[in-house]
């Protein structure tokens, strides 16, 4: 009989194992998102920001709702942009999806 209970106190200890190894699928599972997805957004953020800040006059822009248009004069949160002859729109700067190269509003129609 006490073969049996001496088995059994074995078999309970045996269970609670290291707590790094428990916890280490979920840190390698931070470690790949953090790779795979919040690095790249962050890079991506950064990227817009810089674009953002060096719009200037005269520079073809499309928004993040798809207008083509030319920006006309720069403030410090609003960009008029002129999307046809004589129609001048006033954006938040942030909106601004995308900087062309020169020409292309001659060119898209």
């Amino acid at each position: 009989m006490d073969f049996i209970i001496s088995s059994a106190w074995a078999q309970a200890g045996s269970g609670q194992g290291d707590p790094l190894l428990t916890f280490l699928p979920l840190i390698l599972i931070f470690v790949v998102f953090y790779f795979l997805l919040i690095r790249p957004q962050q890079k991506r953020q950064k990227e817009h920001r810089a674009m953002v800040e060096a719009i200037q006059a005269g520079d073809e822009v499309v928004t993040a709702g798809g207008v083509l248009a030319k920006v006309t004069a720069v403030g410090e949160q609003f960009v008029s942009v002129e999307v046809a002859d004589g129609v001048v729109l006033r954006i938040q700067r942030h909106t601004i999806g995308s900087v062309l190269p020169k020409g292309t509003i001659k060119n898209a129609d």
